[in-house]
């Protein structure tokens, strides 16, 4: 996958466009970060409709590397919070791992992305959170 491929589908994840973001996945895909796995794509549908409900999220490539069996990036995840997102909501929802979110809370999180292809596909996207900024 080159470059403009990846900006495609980033274009639907930042406009979001879910119908978009699932037709570059595979139907069993998996996505995992934080300790949540979601599977296939009625999973990721499921998670970001919850998710961007309460925040607004934006992702931002800062390096990228790409061919036929992969993409790998370094990137900057902004999550402004749109709503009260509390732990409550995220222990019913069943993501309790992810960090509680008071209304028009910041934050920008560096993310090590690695997704693996399969047919042109992603059939896994991989992310890692740094604990720190990258320059």
């Amino acid at each position: 996958m080159n470059r403009d491929q990846y900006d495609a589908y980033l274009a639907f994840f930042n406009g979001r466009n879910y119908d978009g973001v699932v037709s570059h996945f595979n139907l069993d895909a998996i996505v995992a970060f934080a300790d949540v796995r979601l599977q296939g794509h009625d999973a990721i549908r499921r998670f970001y409709g919850f998710f961007h409900d309460y925040v607004s999220e934006q992702i931002r490539v800062d390096r990228f590397l790409g061919d036929d069996e992969s993409v790998m990036l370094e990137a900057t995840v902004r999550i402004e919070a749109k709503k009260d997102l509390t732990q409550e909501i995220l222990l019913q929802e069943g993501y309790p791992s992810l960090v509680p979110l008071s209304k028009g809370q910041v934050v920008e999180i560096p993310q090590f992305i690695h997704y693996h292809l399969k047919g042109g596909k992603f059939s896994t996207a991989l992310c890692a959170m740094a604990m720190f900024g990258i320059e």
